[in-house]
């Protein structure tokens, strides 16, 4: 027998056929329990002949006949009945329905997203003027046609020009003037803003291998860029990025709640030979807020004791039992629950 998602998908788009479907189900329902009846009529003449005062004994034949016949009456009341007119009607409104939300949802992608730049470009006929009277037409409306298109990223070379100037014919100035340098990104380096942005949010947010993007820089704009270079700069900003880093988790700690959990991850350790040795990212968090990460070599509770310290609150946690000791460490601090998963506290 068909199951439900495959009669969906065959009669998605053909009610009629599921109807007709559904009817055959009936009626084949109908017969199946005319000859179950019949056959639990025969069972019941058969024990009457078997167990009646005045019945004489089976022999082997009709007995295993009888055995049959019970294994086929059992088969038949164990089988899946066949699903009903009602409940495959249901199905399909349910089906029809996701389907008209998926073509809304459809639509709805192919709008414009009013988040991204728009540049306008304006096309004006060749007979603006009137060719009589050489006056300007007026204007009565526009038709606009939307495109996406795509600026590929470019790698350039920004120069910084300052003019020096000196002293001018007359003694009121004094010594060579020039523009202070604006504030570097990384001090004594060529790294520029937009190429930090980029080495950023290709190796974080798209998990672009610096190899990959050593790669990307030689076939694309013809620069060498080294990984070791590459891994200079990150470190550099990452550096400026800790005040934020920081920031977000004194704003976690003013709450009163925390989710905590550690995830194991696999770490490039030169002390650790023929394989990666193993660490631990420690997750702190709020429901659709920030969340704070923290790497430690080990699972154990000299992490999230020190990050805690100063915390006064609830930490929600799955069933490692170091939160409880940690939660009986500081009972007047630290109230623990669980999840969905885990019973709670």
């Amino acid at each position: 027998m068909k199951t439900p998602e495959e009669l969906l998908r065959e009669f998605a788009d053909n009610p009629a056929g599921l109807a007709a479907y559904a009817a055959q189900l009936q009626q084949d329902l109908a017969l199946k329990a005319q000859q179950l009846a019949e056959a639990q009529a025969i069972i019941a003449d058969l024990k009457r002949e078997l167990f009646g005062a005045k019945s004489d004994k089976l022999n082997e034949e009709q007995e295993e006949q009888l055995r049959q016949l019970l294994g086929d009456t059992q088969e038949q009341t164990q089988r899946t009945p066949p699903l009903s007119q009602e409940v495959l009607e249901e199905a399909l409104a349910k089906e029809q329905a996701e389907q008209r939300q998926r073509a809304k949802e459809r639509t709805r992608r192919h709008l414009p997203p009013v988040e991204l730049e728009k540049q306008q470009v304006i096309l004006e006929p060749e007979d603006k003027l009137c060719p009589t009277s050489g006056q300007e037409r007026p204007c009565i409306g526009q038709e606009v046609t939307t495109e996406y298109d795509y600026v590929p990223a470019k790698l350039i070379i920004r120069e910084i020009v300052r003019r020096k100037y000196g002293q001018c014919e007359k003694p009121c100035c004094q010594g060579v003037t020039i523009a202070a340098l604006p504030p570097r990104l990384v001090p004594q380096s060529k790294l520029g803003l937009g190429l930090a942005v980029h080495l950023l949010l290709s190796r974080f947010d798209d998990h672009v291998a610096y190899y990959t993007l050593e790669r990307n820089f030689r076939v694309r704009f013809g620069v060498v860029i080294s990984r070791q270079q590459m891994v200079q700069w990150v470190e550099k900003v990452a550096h400026l990025l800790l005040a934020i880093y920081w920031l977000i988790w004194e704003a976690l700690k003013a709450g009163d709640y925390l989710q905590i959990d550690e995830s194991p991850v696999k770490v490039l350790d030169p002390e650790v030979k023929g394989k990666a040795a193993r660490g631990f990212l420690w997750f702190y968090s709020t429901p659709g807020g920030y969340v704070f990460l923290e790497f430690h070599h080990s699972r154990g509770r000299d992490g999230p004791r020190e990050r805690l310290r100063g915390f006064r609150g609830t930490m929600q946690t799955d069933g490692y039992e170091l939160y409880d000791a940690l939660r009986k460490e500081q009972p007047r601090r630290l109230r623990r629950i669980g999840c969905t998963s885990h019973y709670p506290e």
